[in-house]
């Protein structure tokens, strides 16, 4: 059995967190058995010294920064954090399983991973505020998670990142013209299937369904902005959730 750290929130057993729903794909394409435990967000740092997970890096000040997913494989005794480590782990580890990284893939889904983290800078405006205003938080988690990221936005108040009017418009087709240089990649497959290898899924897929699959959870899947997005790019993203729907399982 292995057990999966989870961030927490006030929806019961509602995975949000893009970083941890790559490794909730993962799991459970590999058809592997797995447990969750819910983790508030200003534990993070707590339950990964307690139970030995490395730093997945530094914050500004120096010091070590703690995130998830992480997992503890009770077969092994293995205990990783970081969804990429994480993906390797499982995928060297279980060699019986699907792979992750068809076609000895995998030094390409690594640079497609940077790829698509640097194409997201306006995605935050369009989800922080939300998870304020919608009170996903425990109060004790809400001014923790204050404190974590307001600093990255210039000390603004998340709910203040929302953009209104034209600017919104302005930042929305941003948003949309930049997941589009993401569709573009896919269309290089000559939409021969739903994946970025066409008919067979990869890592790549779960990265790009884990951010998309974070604004379904946070807008809900009958908001005006959910309903837009599933219009965008002939359809694209559409086809890809109603493709990776079968590992949204939770466990």
């Amino acid at each position: 059995m292995i057990i999966l750290y989870d961030i927490s929130c006030t929806r019961h057993n509602t995975a949000w967190s893009p970083s941890t729903w790559k490794t909730r794909y993962v799991l459970n394409y590999k058809g592997l058995s797995y447990r969750t435990e819910w983790v508030e967000f200003a534990d993070i740092e707590a339950l990964s010294i307690k139970h030995g997970f490395a730093p997945s890096g530094k914050r500004a000040d120096g010091s070590p920064r703690y995130t998830l997913p992480a997992i503890y494989d009770e077969s092994t005794g293995a205990k990783i954090a970081d969804s990429s480590l994480i993906a390797d782990y499982l995928e060297a580890t279980y060699l019986d399983t699907p792979s992750l990284y068809p076609h000895n893939t995998r030094a390409l889904q690594a640079a497609y991973e940077a790829a698509v983290l640097a194409h997201l800078d306006a995605i935050h405006q369009f989800t922080a505020p939300y998870l304020m205003t919608k009170k996903y938080f425990t109060p004790k988690t809400e001014e923790y998670y204050r404190k974590f990221r307001e600093p990255a936005f210039g000390g603004k108040r998340l709910e203040d990142l929302l953009p209104f009017g034209a600017e919104r418009v302005k930042q929305w087709e941003r948003l949309k013209n930049d997941i589009g240089k993401i569709a573009a990649w896919y269309d290089k497959n000559d939409r021969k299937g739903s994946f970025l290898l066409g008919e067979t899924p990869s890592w790549a897929d779960f990265v790009a369904a884990s951010f998309l699959v974070w604004l379904r959870v946070i807008w809900g899947e009958e908001s005006e902005e959910w309903k837009d997005l599933e219009t965008w790019h002939n359809g694209r993203w559409k086809k890809l959730f109603a493709a990776v729907k079968k590992y949204e399982a939770m466990a």
